[in-house]
């Protein structure tokens, strides 16, 4: 049975975060941690301006069956992720246009606003390489990204952004400030 606060937590903040561009109408993961066995996750044909209880499933970390095939394709990182940080209670992937965009022509964030700067000081961009092997590596660089990062995020070019953490209000926060620092980068340069 799936937990309905979880879905209608997810739910809500699916749709916040689609409308600020995180997420594409197909493109993005969120999930969220049970217990130490199970999580919660949106299935691959999820809307995610339009998520209702049939666009989640529940996953075992340790017994893969029938529903991981209608998971999200993100799953394996997200169990990978769950299974070796436990801090880990939520987890969000997406690709926000601005922080994306950012990464095509740099290798570091160094934010110049108040709050990127403070929360984060400045972020290194993963390059994940070859495009063509990026699925067949992705847990486990991702998660060994993670299990080293002091931000709990990680921006990787061309590709979007993977973060966790103990609190989803922590989690939307620090999405929010890392893709409007990176939009203020962007209209800073119109003024150079």
């Amino acid at each position: 049975m799936i937990d309905k606060n979880t879905v209608k937590l997810l739910k809500n903040l699916s749709l916040t975060m689609f409308r600020k561009n995180f997420f594409g109408i197909y493109h993005g993961a969120i999930s969220a941690k049970l217990d130490q066995e199970n999580f919660l996750i949106n299935t691959s044909d999820a809307i995610f301006d339009e998520m209702n209880d049939k666009s989640f499933c529940e996953l075992n970390l340790n017994k893969p069956d029938y529903r991981w095939n209608i998971a999200s394709i993100e799953s394996h990182i997200h169990a990978s992720i769950y299974s070796n940080i436990h801090e880990a209670k939520y987890i969000a992937f997406g690709m926000p246009i601005y922080t994306t965009a950012y990464t095509f022509e740099h290798d570091h964030i160094f934010f110049d606003d108040f709050f990127g700067k403070t929360e984060f000081g400045e972020i290194p961009i993963y390059d994940p390489g070859d495009y063509n092997t990026w699925y067949d590596r992705n847990s486990l660089e991702i998660t060994k990204y993670l299990k080293e990062s002091s931000h709990n995020l990680m921006v990787i070019k061309g590709i979007g952004t993977y973060a966790y953490d103990r609190d989803i209000n922590d989690l939307v926060k620090k999405i929010a400030i890392l893709e409007n620092s990176c939009r203020l980068l962007s209209i800073k340069t119109s003024f150079d």
